[in-house]
């Protein structure tokens, strides 16, 4: 079951294994890894979303030979903190993911993690360009920092 603690997440993690960071969107999905360690987040590819069969299927072969224990899904909550139409398109998605990949899913704030990615390309002085192809993945990697981070905390 999709979870928004981070304790409850950690609960139901095995030791040892891999971390997906991903980022939802209706036309991308932004994806990251982190190391076995649980301390560095990693911005892998963006998968351009096509039939949820498709969007897995290209989830595992981003996996690779990667012992997966977890998802963090990035969770787009309204600046009010409220949940809106997305975030209930998130969980759905969670729980699909879930049941596919038979991994725990973390649903993991993500309030302006787009908009603190895109500020580091643009003082990295990177193209315009080169920040729409990275952008999600690099976000999917802020999301995945941020909930790696709390689960050192918890540990």
């Amino acid at each position: 079951m999709s979870t928004r603690s981070a304790a409850d997440f950690a609960a139901e993690l095995p030791s040892g294994g891999v971390l997906a960071g991903l980022d939802l969107g209706t036309k991308t999905i932004g994806v990251a890894f982190c190391d076995a360690e649980w301390r560095f987040a990693t911005a892998a590819e963006t998968i351009i979303r096509r039939k949820q069969a498709q969007d897995f299927a290209e989830l595992r072969r981003l996996a690779g030979g990667r012992a997966l224990a977890g998802i963090v899904l990035g969770y787009p909550v309204n600046m009010d903190g409220t949940d809106g139409p997305r975030a209930q398109a998130t969980r759905a998605f969670a729980r699909a993911l879930e049941t596919e990949f038979a991994l725990p899913a973390l649903l993991w704030d993500e309030r302006l993690s787009t908009v603190a990615v895109t500020r580091e390309m643009i003082a990295a002085d990177m193209s315009r360009a080169k920040r729409a192809e990275r952008v999600d993945a690099l976000a999917a990697a802020h999301i995945l920092q941020a909930a790696i981070d709390a689960l050192a905390l918890t540990a």
